[in-house]
């Protein structure tokens, strides 16, 4: 009877908590909360000074003894503490806008395909330790799945692409489960990462990180582009210290991404190569789907679908798509249990 009441007056959510973005789905009102994954630590007291978008913005504008972290590193906890209190932010930010004597919220969380038991605990336990009242594990791939609407129940083969910002998942689901897959700890961040190699390599430029994102989203692709694109460079002039501007094209990009996107094209094929006959007949009838903020990357789905000559569809939004899978798992927890991980560590609290 306790439960049933928790169950319905409890605002339970789903989260997609990535190495670069969290996303927070609340059951019935869908995505409402999406901040960047990062806290700013005074490194000197160890207080938090501020978590998510608020904490983004100092990023590279701190005082040496402001830290702007991220507790996760390719999509698992590599700071246990600071995790967990940027999970209570995300929780409490929900949690404040409920109604008076709201139960604690079950929480489904998406996780990377592969992590070990222990990664797994450690995600499990910050959550509980956050306020959440029950806490379900699904692995991003089947959240991904799950969210782009494809039919992961079914007896049929579907195949998703997940490029988030720290790993890109694989996987080929079939009646609720990964039949094949790989997990590739090169994403998203690992792209921003090259060009700032390829600009210190090429130019003597030494790039921020910010500078390198927003050219990989202006120019960046992975396939010649109809028509050609420019931008300015800039940074610090490695030899004699001072500010210094040039201007890219889109040619000089891709070059620069070459390496991880063949990389991540590799795991597709090798996937597929895994693949029983028969799933892999439904997946050239169907096609692969790419999903995650890599999805977005300029003529990714033209260049996987040239190497596996199979039919490539980016999903709708593919931003949200493991929140939105967290989501639609969350409002038929019982109809979609076979998806879901069996805990690691289990506390319900009310």
């Amino acid at each position: 009877m306790l439960d049933f009441l928790f169950k319905n007056l409890s605002r339970d959510i789903g989260i997609d908590l990535g190495t670069c973005n969290t996303l927070v789905y609340i059951k019935g009102k869908g995505i409402t909360i999406k901040e960047s994954s990062v806290v700013a630590i005074n490194a000197k007291s160890k207080q938090i000074l501020a978590i998510g978008d608020e904490a983004n913005k100092m990023v590279g504008r701190t005082p040496s003894h402001i830290v702007a972290i991220k507790p996760l590193v390719d999509g698992v906890v590599s700071d246990f503490e600071v995790t967990e209190q940027m999970l209570k932010y995300f929780i409490d930010k929900v949690y404040r806008r409920s109604p008076m004597f709201s139960p604690r919220p079950r929480v489904v969380i998406g996780i990377p395909y592969g992590v070990t038991e222990v990664e797994r605990r450690a995600v499990e336990e910050a959550t509980v330790s956050a306020g959440a009242r029950q806490v379900f594990l699904i692995e991003e791939p089947m959240a991904a799945a799950i969210g782009a609407r494809l039919p992961v129940q079914e007896a049929a083969g579907s195949m998703i692409v997940d490029i988030g910002g720290g790993t890109t998942e694989v996987a080929v689901t079939s009646l609720g489960g990964i039949v094949a897959s790989r997990s590739l700890r090169i994403a998203g961040n690992e792209l921003t990462e090259d060009i700032i190699t390829y600009a210190r390599d090429h130019f003597n430029l030494l790039l921020g990180e910010r500078t390198a994102e927003q050219i990989k989203t202006h120019i960046g692709s992975a396939y010649p582009l109809k028509e050609k694109k420019q931008i300015k460079m800039r940074g610090r002039d490695l030899i004699t210290g001072l500010p210094k501007e040039i201007i890219v094209n889109d040619e000089d990009i891709r070059k620069a991404l070459t390496r991880s996107v063949n990389k991540i094209v590799d795991a597709i094929k090798t996937t597929l190569e895994e693949t029983p006959p028969e799933l892999l007949a439904d997946i050239m009838e169907r096609g692969i789907v790419l999903a995650g903020g890599g999805a977005l990357l300029k003529g990714l789905d033209k260049l996987v679908s040239k190497t596996t000559e199979t039919k490539v569809f980016v999903a709708d939004d593919p931003l949200t798509c493991v929140a939105r899978g967290t989501g639609i798992v969350l409002e038929d927890i019982e109809a979609l249990q076979e998806v879901l991980l069996p805990p690691q560590y289990q506390r319900i609290t009310h």
